[in-house]
């Protein structure tokens, strides 16, 4: 399948070809079925499948526009809706969306939201209202994705990294994650942070100050924070994420995001 992909990739004229239109179409069932991954986790971090990935942006090509009813909703698009949630255990409020080919595990609640293709939602994640899961993003077990969340999508360029939330994060309400950027096992993101694949991420706790890019340690409580950087008009505040302490072992995983900031002394 790869070999197939990758010639397609590099001539689109083979997208008229029943074989690659049926490996494009298996692959993205495959995706829907959680059974293929864009990216999956390793013993030395994470990898991505930038074939998988390929398949993911050809399969839109070889798709046509159609006009779907749902209800009292109409929807003009190329994909189709993800379906058969009762059977696989999903809570979905209306008028929460997910396309095909995006894969939800059992035990995850979708309140009014967006999951789209190529994303993939472990067992018992919370996708709160007005949330957004963008293409390819992978988001891990037991995960609150609170009110108003924008998990950033990518399919181009194929070698970027996607978004990635480990099990038992919490990410509080508007924050946006977007452009690879990886959040920890069980990090506490406080409401309004932004986190790009570029943003400093800056650990207050100690003298000895850590500086990380892009990436949320484990256990990580974090708030919305700035530094000084000097430009030819002046020095102007350029915002970053400042680590303010740790997810105590004694907190239960469930706790509210007030209560992981006030054991860190944060007024809320």
């Amino acid at each position: 399948m790869k070999n197939i992909i990758e010639a397609a990739w590099n001539d689109r004229s083979l997208l008229q070809n029943k074989e690659t239109i049926q490996t494009i179409e298996h692959i993205i069932e495959e995706l829907d079925k959680g059974r293929m991954r864009v990216a999956e986790p390793t013993a030395d971090g994470w990898q991505v499948n930038e074939w998988i990935k390929k398949a993911v942006i050809l399969y839109f090509p070889i798709r046509k526009m159609e006009t779907k009813e749902v209800g009292i909703f109409e929807f003009h698009d190329k994909m189709k809706l993800k379906t058969g949630y009762e059977q696989l255990g999903i809570r979905v409020v209306p008028p929460a969306v997910a396309r095909y080919g995006a894969y939800l595990s059992k035990g995850v609640i979708l309140m009014p939201s967006y999951v789209n293709i190529g994303a993939y939602v472990e067992e018992g994640t919370m996708v709160d209202t007005w949330a957004t899961v963008g293409s390819c993003a992978q988001i891990g077990k037991h995960v609150h994705l609170s009110g108003g969340v924008g998990i950033g999508g990518v399919l181009e360029p194929v070698q970027a990294a996607p978004v990635i939330i480990e099990e038992g994060a919490f990410i509080g309400s508007r924050c946006i994650i977007v452009e690879g950027a990886r959040v920890g096992k069980e990090a506490v993101i406080g409401a309004g942070v932004t986190i790009t694949g570029s943003s400093k991420i800056i650990d207050t706790t100690s003298a000895d100050r850590k500086e990380y890019k892009g990436y949320v340690p484990p256990r990580s409580v974090v708030i919305p924070g700035s530094y000084t950087k000097k430009f030819p008009a002046g020095d102007f505040q350029v915002p970053c994420a400042l680590i303010i302490g740790q997810r105590k072992e004694s907190t239960d995983l469930k706790t509210s995001l007030n209560n992981a900031l006030r054991e860190n002394d944060v007024a809320v």
